[in-house]
């Protein structure tokens, strides 16, 4: 009984979410990035990773420290505008030494299944974050995702970074009921940093659209 009443209710928050994406969705393929995406700079040492990355002759151990690369990248950026507040601590050798402490908690949402690749790099760069999952998929009947499986941390809206996880974006769809469910569990939007290797250009003007 309790098996069926939490599909229930994942089934009818799918349907909730699936209309608002309709909403969100009007007019955005002829909507400009705006200044909330932030793309990486095509460094060097970037495209020689993208390189390996897209290499079909790289091997399985190269592959795998490639995409821990750019993710660990992609999470330092997405991390950038943190607030630190000062901290002193003493060395072992007894000198005092005046640091930052980052301000309040980053957590971290992972779309599943994809977005579990991207955890190594996280882990390197925060690796005592808190996590959550989501599950979603894309129903063959209306081509819009589905809600299947949820777990968040239950202070997760007094958290003061939530950065959600997913290696690719194609029409956003997935990225934008992520949002809402976020935003229906007490996330502030502008707390919420989606962070991405591969994005669709009509899914980024699709989630840069702020509607209430």
């Amino acid at each position: 009984m309790v098996v069926d009443h939490v599909r229930k209710v994942l089934k009818q928050k799918s349907k909730d979410h699936q209309e608002a994406l309709r909403l969100l969705g009007e007019g955005a393929e002829d909507a400009p990035l705006g200044q909330n995406v932030v793309l990486l700079e095509e460094t060097a040492q970037l495209k020689a990773i993208n390189t390996e990355i897209l290499d079909p002759q790289t091997d399985r151990e190269d592959f795998i420290f490639c995409l821990d690369r750019i993710t660990t990248i992609l999470i330092e950026k997405a991390t950038e505008s943190l607030t630190f507040l000062p901290k002193e601590v003493t060395t072992p050798n007894g000198n005092h030494y005046m640091g930052l402490s980052p301000k309040g908690v980053t957590s971290a949402v992972i779309i599943l299944r994809g977005g579990s690749i991207m955890e190594n790099g996280l882990r390197l760069v925060i690796p005592d974050c808190q996590t959550g999952r989501m599950l979603m998929q894309t129903s063959a009947n209306t081509a819009e995702p589905e809600l299947h499986f949820l777990t968040l941390s239950d202070d997760i809206s007094s958290h003061s970074r939530v950065l959600l996880l997913d290696p690719q974006m194609s029409s956003g769809s997935a990225a934008l009921m992520a949002v809402r469910i976020l935003r229906d569990h007490g996330v502030e939007e502008e707390r919420i940093v989606f962070v991405t290797y591969f994005a669709g250009r009509k899914g980024l003007a699709r989630c840069v659209i702020i509607r209430p």
